[in-house]
């Protein structure tokens, strides 16, 4: 298995350490302080720049997939592969009503993309959260987890059916700019986003690279770039939450880059709610004659 050697998090072949990952993030950490903070224009600029080096820099040389939901991390990843690679399909997956296959789908049909989709079942969803629960094994399997790694399993056992095993992700945008609930929240959104790129060793990569291991595939994360994070902490706070909006910054880029408004600032939810797995996930629960999703978690635990 190959997860993210680009960006720090695979060597040798192995994760690296989380004590690793801590030292290294600490590096980044004091070489952007080191720096002086950019304006907007500035980092529109840089970060334009930074983003498409972290895309072109990793394209393999074969065909490959973009795990693709319509929002704007994946919408302008696949916009720029679309500009220096042809190769590749966008896989997204879901269950009925999904926020994500309906907006996915008129956002590739826009930008013309090759798009792959699938409208899972109940009983197809019960048997991927088993799969991914024996992937993850007990100490992984979470709701969040169980959620995020049914998404990806589900979107590469379709890109399977294409030869294709390496996959671009967004994974890291959230915590360079200040994406989540938390960081509104927060008194010191650049510490926490310093923090939250430290805990997605945790909350992220373990899932992930479980995934990667049983399925023999490579994740790919531009938004975990090395010199994409340091001028992305450049960002001051302001233009990361501007007036109630999470990501403005990154929003500003995909428009700067050619995006359109309507993609470039579509509100997003979280894999597992934009496909509506977590509803899926409660719906089983009840199916099952449990109230709480906690009790769905150990019996499958258990299985």
């Amino acid at each position: 298995m190959k997860m993210v050697i680009k960006s720090n998090i695979i060597k040798k072949e192995k994760i690296v350490s989380k004590t690793e990952w801590f030292n290294y993030i600490d590096e980044l950490k004091k070489e952007s302080k080191s720096l002086i903070k950019l304006n907007e224009k500035e980092a529109i600029k840089i970060l334009s720049e930074d983003f498409i080096n972290a895309i072109k820099s990793r394209i393999p040389n074969k065909k490959f997939g973009i795990f693709f939901s319509g929002g704007v991390d994946s919408t302008l990843i696949s916009y720029l592969c679309q500009k220096y690679a042809k190769d590749f399909v966008c896989y997204t997956v879901g269950i009925e009503g999904s926020q994500d296959l309906e907006v996915s789908k008129k956002v590739a049909k826009t930008l013309k993309l090759n798009q792959v989709t699938k409208t899972l079942t109940l009983i197809e969803m019960e048997n991927l959260f088993e799969e991914t629960s024996k992937i993850l094994g007990p100490d992984l399997t979470n709701i969040v987890n169980l959620g995020v790694g049914a998404v990806e399993l589900a979107a590469i056992k379709l890109a399977k059916k294409d030869n294709i095993d390496i996959f671009f992700g967004g994974l890291g945008s959230e915590e360079i700019y200040a994406g989540y609930n938390r960081h509104e929240k927060s008194e010191n959104i650049d510490e926490e986003c310093w923090n939250g790129l430290k805990s997605t060793y945790e909350r992220d990569f373990l899932r992930d690279v479980a995934i990667a291991t049983a399925t023999k595939t490579k994740f790919l994360t531009p938004f975990l770039d090395r010199q994409l994070i340091i001028n992305s902490m450049r960002v001051p706070s302001t233009l990361k939450i501007n007036k109630g909006l999470k990501k403005y910054i990154i929003r500003k880029v995909a428009l700067d880059l050619g995006l359109d408004e309507e993609y470039a600032f579509r509100p997003k939810k979280a894999a597992q709610y934009g496909s509506n797995f977590d509803k899926a996930i409660l719906k089983i629960t009840k199916s099952h004659g449990f109230k709480f999703k906690r009790e769905y978690l150990e019996f499958l635990k258990s299985k």
